[in-house]
């Protein structure tokens, strides 16, 4: 289900959205890791799955979305799995850094909400990639938010940054606070950049 789902949302993006990935070749291809984006619709969500084509990526989903039947069948299907937002636990982090242990791709979306605002990132990403010493992959989404955005071929640009490792270089390692606030100015500085148009 998931690659039949994935290579049809590539060929519509591509079709209406004139997608385009940039850095893709900073991606770890010996490890798993954490793919953390930005997030301001449901739209960025697919293009950062098809961007990682043909690895299929894992996503972090609130319960909530899970609890009609065929709702959750159908995001267990596409490699979503519920988050308790609210009341997050040790079973929240558990599923998470089995994947990554397993040399799977995790995507999180620090902020926590869709939204175009400024939101300080979530200690999340940080966390579940020091318990499953991996390193994190700052991405940054720019285009439509919408279906009428997307047919109007509003461009589709999903941007890589290098991996933010777990340790210092001396050695020492960085605590979650170090790491998220690493990943929240690595986020920014790519948001910039899509917004300055570097990339045509």
């Amino acid at each position: 289900m998931y690659a039949f789902t994935s290579r049809f949302a590539n060929v519509v993006l591509k079709t209406f959205g004139r997608t385009q990935v940039i850095n893709k070749n900073k991606l770890p291809k010996d490890t798993g890791y954490v793919v953390a984006c930005s997030h301001v619709s449901w739209i960025d969500v697919v293009a950062l799955g098809t961007s990682l084509l043909p690895n299929e990526i894992y996503f972090m989903a609130k319960k909530e979305l899970f609890n009609k039947p065929s709702a959750a069948k159908f995001l267990h299907s596409i490699n979503a799995f519920p988050v308790d937002r609210e009341n997050p636990g040790p079973s929240s982090i558990k599923t998470p850094v089995k994947l990554l242990k397993e040399n799977k791709i995790v995507g999180i979306f620090p902020s926590g909400t869709r939204t175009s605002e400024d939101v300080p990132l979530k200690k999340g990403a940080a966390t579940i990639a020091n318990l499953a010493k991996v390193p994190i992959v700052p991405a940054a989404y720019s285009g439509p938010t919408d279906i009428k955005g997307l047919l109007k071929g509003k461009k589709i640009r999903v941007i890589f940054g290098d991996p933010i490792t777990l340790t210092n270089e001396d050695g020492t390692r960085k605590d979650p606070s170090m790491l998220t606030e690493e990943l929240s100015n690595v986020m920014a500085s790519l948001q910039d950049s899509l917004v300055r148009g570097d990339y045509k």
